[in-house]
């Protein structure tokens, strides 16, 4: 292999990384998911930062968890004057968008 070819494999497996990172939620940065029995199978919202039941069988299919309550659309956990405190605080985590940034969709090439 010749060194043009070495250099690009290298530059491949770094982009190949970032964008591996950089587009993963890091599970560790989340809150644990709920403990309930109503719903088995939870999905992180992103850009509301809270837990989302993804259970189709169960009667909260689609609903926001926050503060061990189920919010059955965006604009009733909206409403919650806990959950916007939450929203406004430093512990409020968009996964790895936590700041302006590589990732986060708000900068665009070029300017």
């Amino acid at each position: 292999m010749g060194k043009t070819q070495r250099i690009m494999v290298g530059v491949s497996m770094t982009a190949l990384t970032l964008s591996l990172t950089g587009c993963d939620t890091d599970s560790n940065d989340l809150p644990p998911k709920p403990n309930d029995q109503d719903c088995s199978d939870w999905e992180w919202e992103d850009d509301e930062g809270v837990w989302v039941c993804d259970d189709n069988s169960s009667s909260y299919y689609g609903h926001y968890y926050y503060g061990g309550h189920y919010y059955n659309n965006k604009n009733s956990l909206l409403t919650n004057s806990d959950y916007n405190s939450y929203k406004n605080s430093s512990s409020f985590k968009r996964g790895n968008n936590t700041s302006s940034g590589f990732g986060n969709g708000s900068n665009h090439f070029g300017g």
